[in-house]
């Protein structure tokens, strides 16, 4: 997509702190990170929805962001780490080109997710796992 900031990244049109690449993942520091060491992994084919992602790709985005996880609290001395993917803008996603962000955290580091916490209504928590299983079973045997 040639509009794409993310694809006009991996190019090389626009330039990136990039910290790892290989034929399928594109990494690099997010030019406004929640903390220092902020990733933005990707894959180098455009997809706008983390659903169109192969298996293969998406498999291989989640393990390169883990072990970038895994040495940003090495290398730095952060406590944890998050991995977030927004799909779609009511979830957040401002680049539409699916991307995956690895969020090094520390105990101190004063940033909250603002989850609001439902509780479900009697039976409704059961009625709705039968429904996405019957309907994903059915998506990956169909």
């Amino acid at each position: 997509m040639s509009d794409c900031i993310f694809c006009k990244i991996i190019k090389g049109e626009i330039p990136s702190a990039k910290i790892y690449e290989d034929e399928l993942i594109y990494a690099f520091l997010d030019i406004s990170p929640i903390n220092f060491g902020h990733t933005l992994v990707i894959p180098k084919e455009h997809h706008q929805s983390a659903a169109s992602i192969p298996e293969e790709v998406a498999g291989r985005m989640f393990h390169i962001a883990s072990r970038i996880g895994i040495l940003l609290k090495r290398l730095d001395e952060f406590d944890a780490y998050n991995l977030h993917l927004a799909d779609g803008t009511a979830a957040g996603q401002v680049v539409m080109h699916a991307h995956l962000h690895v969020i090094p955290r520390g105990a101190e580091d004063n940033f909250r997710w603002n989850w609001r916490q439902l509780n479900y209504p009697e039976g409704k928590m059961a009625e709705i796992a039968a429904d996405i299983s019957a309907k994903l079973a059915a998506k990956l045997n169909g």
